[in-house]
Order: C-alpha cells, then structure tokens, then sequence
C-alpha cells in the first residue's frame, strides 16, 4: 500500500492504516482539494512566495476552488498569466476519479470513485421533491463488521482524506451544473436537471453514511465538513449535514462541539444480545451508555432531533415487543427523537431478508402511537444496487477491457 502510517484507532480491528491527509500523486505536484486558506497560504510560501504575497494568493485560490469549483489556473481571471502556469508546475485542484457512474430509473446516481493511490470507495446522490441529498463516505472500506452491511464485508484500507471527502461534494456540483458559471463539462449533461429549491440547487443536501465510519476518522471528517460550511466557500448551513454514527461514544460529544452537524445513530437493535450481534460495536458501547451519549450531544433539541436509523430484518429486530422497547429506551432518556424505518435492501451472501411491507407498517404504527416520528424510508436506486458497497464489488469483477468498452460506448 502506498504512503501510509499506522496509527491505532479504537475499532474492531487495531491497528488501523490511515493516509496522511494529502495523498501523494505520482507527478509530484500537491493536491489543494480539501485545504484551508492557512495550509494553501503555507504550501505557497514553501514554494517561493513571500508571505504577503501567499495570502494574497490562498484567498484567491480558496475562492475559485470552493466558490467557483474551478480546476484548472487557467481560468483564475484575476492571478496573472505569468502567475498561473507556476501554479499548474506545482499544484493541482484534484477531484475523485470516477471508475463507474451509474443513473437509477428513479433518479439516484451512484459513482465508483477512485483515489490517487488507486483505492476504490463509493458516492450517491439522491433526489426528492424538495430537496437533493449527496451521500458521502468517509472511509475506504469499513472496520465495523455490522453483519446486514454489505460494506462490513469488505476489510478497512485507509481513512480517507479531507480533499478526498470534500471532492465527492465537488464532484457531485460539477455533474448536476451548479457552479456559478454554469454546468461543467465531462461529468454529465443536464438534460435531468430540475429545479426543487428556492435557489435552484439541485445538492442541498450531506449525509455521511456512505463506505465507512466517520467518527474513526474524525479529523479529516471535521476539517471536510469546515470546508463545506464555510461560508466563503462551499456554503452549506450545518441544519444540512448529517453525520451517521454506528455508536463510537467517546467521539459523539467532539463532534457536537467541534463539526456541529445533526446527528443520526445507527441504533438498529433494543436489546443487548441482538445488536451486539448485527453491530458487534455494541459490545464496546451499549445501548444505555450510547443513548445517554446522544441526550448529551450539544445542540440536539426538538428543533434539531437526532435521527435514529433502523433497518428492518424479518424475524430479528421487528417485533411488536421491539417497537414498545425502542419507545421505551427513547422515552427513558428524554431524547429529542426521530426514527428511520429502513427497508433491508438485500445482497449476494447476506443472511438477512427484508421484513414485511405489512409487518413494517405494524412496527411504525407502535412507534408513531408511542409519540415518536417513525417515518419508513422510500427504497431508492435498487436497479443500480443502491446498497454500500455494491456497485465496487461488482466493478471489481469487470475485466479493464469491459470497462474500456464501456467508456468508449458512452456519448463524447
């Protein structure tokens, strides 16, 4: 594996490789994606600039990358000519590179993307009628080993880095056309562009709970997230983000404090034997020492209620006795609550089948009586296996000459 450190983090599996938080390319220029105005200030004084000059210069180049989802110096009207090919010799303005996109019939979008040192991890976008969601994963694989997750099927390679987790925004932008100048060109065309907000976004908004878990990456995570809320850049209000964790206890009140997104825990189970079964995490941290965690998670508030995820398994967490515990456990802690009902969505190998359309109804119906909003998730994008992890596993048994073909097949 390519320029890595080991470092210990608290997880199924110890010690973990983590990249460092630029990922080296192999023509030797740095990646600007995902750095501050501070880190591209620095890198350009290391480079020859003096430091009047280098603030100049990193507010400049703050603004075309996250303001004008620029990617080439050429472009940046207001740096000199002579200035910008010194730039194009030693830097570059990154994205993600897509190995696979694929349209679902309902409009979902899903990318296998790639990293520069040639790690696969996966991103989707999507839409409803009043908003666009963007899916984002923090880690190249997964070290949790929930036991219904495709992606806790594959081993954890690397966390991801900050330039990494922001490109998939980026990216995503760059395909639906909402940089100020217009749609960009050789992601997509715009021909399903729509307009479902007041300020004609398609991408309103993030969710991490793609590949991996956030909260054991919580220093890129936290420097993306700064990213996409600032307000000179990206500009995406925290009341929009959402952060999933699977339960990692000591993180929860850091990331309350420090990132101040809303909150969605991977609950999943209300008793002992089978949560510590499906998400072995349990066997770590409770369920009482969890829930107490989130009736302390700064800023969480009626207004601001954190979201409790749980799939449905047929015969292991969907009982009526389960729909009364869950309003109990919630009720106990006073929490602030709102639960996702989440049809299974079935892959190769899992040993688990969705509940019944029937039985779902009947659990929401408990939970609802109980007091709780206890909404069941609309299926989406299950002609492009929507699941994590899916559509990497199946790229992976693609020969390259399927994909060239492929790449060749699609319109110029």
């Amino acid at each position: 594996m390519a320029d890595t450190n080991i470092m210990t983090i608290p997880g199924q599996v110890d010690p973990v490789p983590v990249a460092r938080d630029i990922t080296p390319r192999e023509d030797g220029r740095v990646d600007l994606m995902g750095l501050p105005r501070d880190r591209i200030r620095a890198l350009l004084e290391d480079a020859g600039l003096d430091a009047r000059q280098a603030k100049l210069r990193a507010k400049q180049l703050f603004h075309w990358i996250y303001h004008r989802g620029a990617t080439d110096f050429d472009a940046m009207t207001d740096i000199s000519k002579t200035m910008r090919p010194w730039m194009a010799e030693r830097f570059v303005i990154g994205r993600p590179n897509v190995v696979e996109a694929q349209h679902s019939s309902d409009g979902t979008r899903k990318w296998l993307l790639q990293t520069d040192d040639g790690h696969d991890f996966e991103m989707v976008f999507i839409p409803d009628a009043d908003r666009g969601t963007l899916c984002v994963s923090s880690q190249v694989g997964c070290t949790l080993n929930c036991t219904f997750c495709h992606t806790g099927t594959m081993r954890l390679v690397r966390n991801l880095t900050p330039g990494e987790i922001v490109g998939q925004v980026m990216l995503a932008r760059d395909a639906l056309g909402e940089w100020p100048r217009g749609v960009m060109d050789g992601l997509d065309d715009a021909e399903d562009a729509g307009h479902y907000t007041a300020d004609g976004r398609l991408l309103t908004n993030i969710v991490l709970m793609g590949m991996g878990e956030p909260l054991y990456n919580f220093d890129h995570v936290r420097n993306a997230m700064n990213l996409v809320m600032d307000g000179d850049g990206l500009a995406l209000s925290k009341r929009r983000i959402t952060l999933s964790t699977s339960g990692v206890v000591p993180m929860m009140e850091r990331c309350g404090e420090e990132i101040g997104v809303n909150l969605a825990v991977s609950l999943h189970a209300v008793t002992k034997p089978v949560r510590d079964e499906i998400v072995p995490l349990n066997r770590k941290y409770g369920i009482e020492e969890l829930l107490q965690a989130c009736a302390d998670y700064p800023g969480a508030s009626n207004a601001r209620r954190i979201t409790f995820e749980y799939v449905m398994l047929k015969g292991v967490n969907d009982s009526d006795d389960d729909a009364r515990e869950l309003v109990r456990l919630l009720k106990q802690f006073d929490l602030p609550a709102k639960v996702n009902l989440i049809p299974f969505n079935p892959w190769p190998g899992s040993a688990y089948e969705c509940s019944t359309p029937e039985r779902i109804r009947a659990f929401s119906n408990i939970v609802f009586e109980g007091g709780i909003s206890a909404p069941v998730r609309t299926p989406r994008g299950r002609d492009i296996d929507a699941a994590c992890g899916q559509l990497k596993t199946a790229a992976q048994k693609k020969s390259r000459a399927e994909r060239d073909r492929e790449a060749l097949a699609l319109p110029s």
